[in-house]
């Protein structure tokens, strides 16, 4: 299977940036102080909650799209995905801009405001329950003629969040280990290969995933990605019911390993960080948690980044999880 390139990345990060549509998020380095109790080690946090969609999916997205237009393969015909959330979000975000016309297919299940939000961005919405969420996309891929993009499982939206870790080089921060949330596991797949690909000194990267819904935990324990529909997290991005072939063979090839966390702790992680005047989604705040409760192998005196990926949640939102 076909494995992102250094080059790959690098254009990627070209692309973004003769786009305009994605800013270069704060690193807040050496931020141990900030969460007493740590040890001795040297935290980095990479913001991607305050990109300009809210989270690390429109660094993909508008490689994704950029690719498909210049292959000339769009054409007449039009773009269609499957997403409630992030990327869903992303993708009508660089369609309204670019002057685009799509399709997200959402589940009945997806929060009417995620449903609001994507229509006022001017992208066709069609719900439907979830067990004819394929049969609604092939009609449109077979019968309409639209083009599908995957939301996790392509290597053009892999080497769009590799761009992630590049800036993190770039700020002269070498990480000797980095935590990434995952789901279906095309963050950590970008990050990791990236790393591995430029850093000068080994790096460990791990993936971090809700206990209830870990699919990649058990993909690289079973050597092959999984599905599992029964996954549930109050980290509803990280709870696809499977794991991308595409973003397996990267976590297998460039990750350490996949280390589990509860909803408490994610719950936990988010409050502190309000508190410290971030906000972060659920989903967001997984590979956080994860250092804070010492889950994390050997980090005394190493430096630890931790990418902070997405901060799309609402005020009513945070009151029903934090209630106090």
């Amino acid at each position: 299977m076909e494995l992102v390139t250094l080059r790959q990345i690098q254009e990627a990060q070209r692309c973004l940036l003769d786009s305009g549509l994605v800013i270069q998020t704060p690193l807040l380095k050496d931020s141990q102080a900030m969460f007493p109790g740590l040890g001795h080690l040297h935290l980095h946090l990479k913001l991607e909650n305050m990109q300009t969609t809210g989270s690390f999916k429109i660094r993909g997205v508008i490689n994704q799209l950029e690719s498909i237009l210049h292959s000339g393969e769009l054409n007449h015909k039009q773009l269609v995905t499957i997403s409630a959330g992030n990327y869903g979000k992303a993708f009508a975000y660089y369609l309204q801009k670019a002057g685009l016309v799509g399709t997200c297919i959402v589940p009945l299940t997806a929060a009417e405001s995620n449903v609001l939000l994507l229509k006022d961005m001017g992208i066709n919405v069609e719900q439907t329950p979830t067990w004819e969420m394929q049969a609604t996309l092939d009609h449109h891929i077979l019968e309409e003629g639209d083009i599908f993009c995957h939301p996790f499982d392509d290597l053009q939206l892999i080497a769009g969040f590799g761009t992630c870790a590049l800036e993190v080089l770039d700020a002269g921060i070498e990480p000797d280990v980095v935590l990434v949330s995952c789901g279906s596991g095309g963050l950590v797949a970008g990050v990791a290969a990236a790393l591995q690909l430029v850093s000068r000194k080994p790096v460990l990267v791990y993936a971090v995933e809700p206990e209830g819904s870990n699919t990649m935990w058990e993909s690289m324990r079973v050597r092959h990605a999984v599905t599992k529909p029964s996954v549930q997290s109050v980290a509803s991005a990280l709870s696809p019911p499977c794991t991308g072939k595409l973003c397996y063979a990267h976590c297998k090839r460039y990750v350490e390993d996949v280390i589990l966390v509860s909803d408490k702790e994610i719950i936990d992680c988010m409050k502190i960080l309000l508190d410290r005047g971030i906000k972060a989604e659920p989903s967001g705040c997984a590979a956080l948690a994860a250092i804070l409760n010492h889950r994390v192998p050997d980090v005394e005196g190493k430096d630890v980044l931790v990418l902070i990926s997405g901060g799309n949640i609402s005020v009513e939102e945070l009151h029903f999880l934090i209630p106090k």
